[in-house]
């Protein structure tokens, strides 16, 4: 009996291993003094790093990925969508970028867009997006390589009319015309949807243990019993409510960003408080509870970002979210990524 219970065991914990989620880390470049590509790759690697996100095919830092063992997210950004309507160009596109790197490049994902929004200058590339969406997602099926890398779009909390209470998650109505058929192509092809969560920018000062991971009890009932005692869990149930009716109840998110300022934004924007959320979601994200509305399912995820960006645009705080300064000092003590 004992030593079925200790096989038992074992399996038990091979199950929890299997299950687990490394953490990844989004590698932007708009910034003064970054480090060298081949001193970035061998950054991730002294931290424990395995996933990358990158938001153009850059080459220099592909060349720097070949033969490591970092997975890579892989961007077609929006001003490039129009001209991959052409089948023939996105053949193009996934031969020079991702064939002649494969398999010395890890690729796992190709986000076709980021957060293409109706209301915000990014809308002007919602007519391209899908096509573009399926046009490479067909030059990987006929180049064999559909089973290793998986093709979606990066979609963000400022497309939902609402998500408190997480179940009443809903996209805009003028944003269900195109990212509805988004996700039934997503659905059809079983591929991931990706989303880019942030408690920061969800009013986080109202309630800061609730954002920060540190409250004690749950803060939010929702009207169907489930329980929430963070924030991040409440606004990712929130794109999972709002993708169902659309025909993706079974397509899995992807957390493609998550982060927190840490200066120059409100005053929750402190090096204490980003500390404490990229540490907490980090615990959160590498165990195997899942949502309270998806327990079962691991959750995938990639900080925001690798670098502070002084030449990031939008608000001055956007160019503080860096786990790292450009002299490669971490900011937040020694973090485990896997």
């Amino acid at each position: 009996m004992t030593s079925k219970l200790l096989l038992l065991g074992l399996l038990l914990n091979l199950l929890l291993v299997k299950d687990a989620q490394a953490v990844g880390v989004c590698y932007g470049r708009n910034g003064d003094g970054l480090p060298s590509e081949g001193d970035v790759v061998s950054l991730y690697q002294a931290n424990g790093i395995t996933k990358m996100r990158i938001y153009d095919p850059h080459q220099p830092t592909l060349e720097a990925l070949k033969g490591t063992n970092i997975e890579l997210m892989i961007g077609v950004p929006n001003d490039a969508l129009q001209s991959l309507n052409d089948q023939n160009a996105a053949n193009t596109w996934v031969r020079d970028n991702i064939q002649n790197y494969y398999p010395d490049v890890k690729f796992k994902y190709i986000a076709v867009g980021n957060e293409v929004d109706p209301d915000k200058e990014s809308g002007q590339y919602i007519p391209f997006l899908l096509p573009a969406i399926r046009n490479i997602h067909s030059a990987i099926t006929s180049a064999n390589l559909g089973a290793q890398i998986k093709v979606s779009t990066a979609t963000y909390t400022g497309l939902l009319k609402s998500s408190s209470p997480p179940s009443n998650g809903a996209f805009k109505d003028n944003a269900q015309g195109f990212i509805g058929p988004i996700v039934q192509f997503l659905a059809q092809n079983n591929l991931p949807m990706l989303a880019n969560i942030y408690p920061y920018f969800s009013d986080p000062g109202s309630n800061l243990p609730y954002a920060l991971f540190t409250a004690t009890q749950p803060v939010v009932d929702d009207p169907n019993g489930r329980r929430y005692s963070n924030l991040f869990d409440a606004i990712l149930d929130a794109h999972y409510a709002a993708q169902a009716p659309l025909g993706g109840e079974n397509v899995e998110i992807v957390v493609s960003e998550s982060g927190w300022a840490s200066a120059e934004g409100s005053a929750v924007a402190t090096v204490d408080n980003a500390g404490t959320y990229y540490k907490n979601l980090i615990e959160h994200v590498k165990g195997t509870a899942g949502t309270p509305l998806k327990p079962d399912r691991s959750i995938e995820t990639y900080l925001f970002a690798m670098f502070d960006e002084n030449k990031k645009e939008g608000a001055p705080e956007e160019k503080h979210f860096g786990l790292f300064t450009p002299d490669q000092k971490a900011k937040y003590g020694q973090l485990s990524f896997n």
